[in-house]
């Protein structure tokens, strides 16, 4: 028990990913962020994710820190090695297995998964319960994040141990549940199914100290048979001990005054230069709209939860209103011949990107006028928030945190920092569209919100608090 609630606490952070090492997306940006805000409140935070090839091949200043390890849980995978470096106040450690982790890609390729995924994320789940112990780390919480580290708790609860850390696992999207044969639940030693099959999600609900997600509304809509996905009532269950915790933005990636991936720095004071990076896009991309007329912005994988039907549904009316439209993302073909389609349409005023681009997602965000974010679903969303740090207003579909942090501007006035629609429909999604494009055209309104939406404070220093906050209700109880 932590009876002293100044104490520092050793956190381990298991996740999939951490950038800069490892990132496809919210999770990775989560995995760089939270454990550097954590560490600078005074806790002692170390990371471990896998050592990807991607990771090895990077460049990084990694070195070898167990050499060989092997514990009884990890019988069935016989020794592995441990690398490690700095970052920061961080130590980073990474699980190697080259079977495993030797590959191209994280999960798999762009249009497909590996069909291992259960087992190499097993692997890494019973490396990490191991590597604690042998190594001493001696941590007082270990932190797993999403499917792929959510058996971890279930393995600290049934393994001989000489410790037990508290745990808390972080549901950043209910919809990957890591659900996969019975023959994995054998192989693995994991005897958790939902629905005839084996479920890593529901192990983490079930086995670890607390469960949280990564916003107060999705914490609610998570609870409910629409957006559960067959694991509300298990959610529900956990009463006191499930809460929802917004994730934050990293503002020392994500600032227009310092970003040294744009060509123009600026601020709310300097708004005038954030034409500049507008004119940067415009020629980047070949769109032919304008400085006068807005520019929309979407970054995003291109599946179905991230609304992509709708935006390709709208987009006739979106040309309509005289915009230009910018489209970064990988995914469903589909939705890339969709949008290539498009662009033979109304060359000139449609682009798409068919790729991940971290460099290209700062220049959108720094060039556009209109930041698109019509999820289905979204837990917590990261790019509303980086989009308002940027003075580029978010139109947003009102779930989760988008729905946290996003107030209309028409319905609250002075308070408000972007646009939001309720129904999921193109058309509501245009009308809110249509919306911000006139308040865009209006009285000079538009420079006044930009100011209010730079002024929006979502760091992670908050977002920390509140974890050490779950960490120290977990070990006193």
């Amino acid at each position: 028990m932590i009876s002293n609630k100044n104490k520092p606490l050793k956190i381990l952070f298991a996740s999939a990913e951490a950038a800069p090492f490892a990132k496809t997306g919210g999770l990775g940006d989560v995995g760089g962020s939270l454990p550097k805000a954590l560490a600078e409140l005074g806790h002692d935070v170390s990371v471990v994710i896998p050592y990807y090839r991607s990771v090895r091949d990077a460049g990084h200043d990694i070195r070898p820190a167990v050499l060989r390890v092997y514990h009884p849980l990890t019988g069935w995978t016989s020794r592995f090695n441990v690398h490690m470096t700095a970052f920061g106040s961080l130590k980073v450690y990474f699980i190697e297995n080259s079977w495993y982790f030797g590959r191209r890609g994280i999960y798999g390729q762009p249009s497909w998964g590996y069909p291992d995924n259960a087992l190499r994320f097993g692997f890494f789940s019973k490396a990490v319960t191991a590597f604690q112990e042998s190594a001493a780390l001696d941590p007082d919480i270990i932190h797993s994040n999403d499917w792929h580290t959510a058996i971890i708790p279930y393995y600290l609860r049934n393994a001989r141990l000489r410790k037990r850390p508290g745990t808390l696992f972080t549901i950043h999207n209910a919809a990957y549940q890591g659900s996969c044969s019975r023959i994995f639940s054998k192989i693995l030693g994991v005897k958790v199914e939902a629905y005839g099959k084996m479920n890593f999600m529901k192990a983490g609900i079930l086995y670890a100290d607390a469960v949280n997600t990564v916003s107060k509304k999705y914490a609610e809509e998570i609870k409910t048979s629409e957006l559960g996905c067959g694991l509300e009532t298990f959610i529900a269950k956990r009463g006191d001990s499930f809460s929802g915790i917004l994730n934050g933005a990293d503002y020392g990636k994500w600032d227009p005054a310092t970003d040294n991936l744009i060509g123009t720095n600026y601020c709310s004071s300097t708004l005038e230069k954030k034409t500049e990076c507008k004119k940067e896009i415009l020629c980047h991309t070949g769109l032919v709209t304008g400085t006068d007329k807005p520019l929309l912005g979407f970054i995003g994988r291109l599946v179905i939860q991230k609304g992509v039907d709708k935006l390709a549904e709208a987009l006739d009316g979106i040309i309509k209103l005289g915009a230009g439209v910018v489209i970064l993302g990988e995914g469903d073909i589909r939705y890339a011949a969709a949008f290539k389609a498009a662009e033979a349409r109304y060359p000139g005023r449609v682009k798409l990107f068919n790729e991940f681009n971290e460099s290209l997602a700062h220049r959108i965000e720094a060039g556009s006028d209109i930041f698109l974010m019509p999820s289905m679903f979204e837990p917590c969303g990261l790019n509303q928030i980086y989009s308002l740090k940027y003075g580029t207003i978010p139109v947003v579909h009102a779930t989760g945190g988008l729905d946290d942090v996003i107030i209309d501007a028409d319905d609250e006035g002075e308070n408000g920092n972007g646009f939001k629609f309720g129904l999921f429909t193109a058309a509501d999604f245009l009308s809110a569209i249509t919306r911000a494009v006139h308040k865009y055209h209006g009285d000079g309104a538009w420079r006044g919100l930009m100011k209010r939406a730079m002024a929006c404070d979502f760091s992670w220093d908050r977002s920390a608090r509140e974890y050490v906050e779950v960490y120290r209700s977990i070990l006193n109880k």
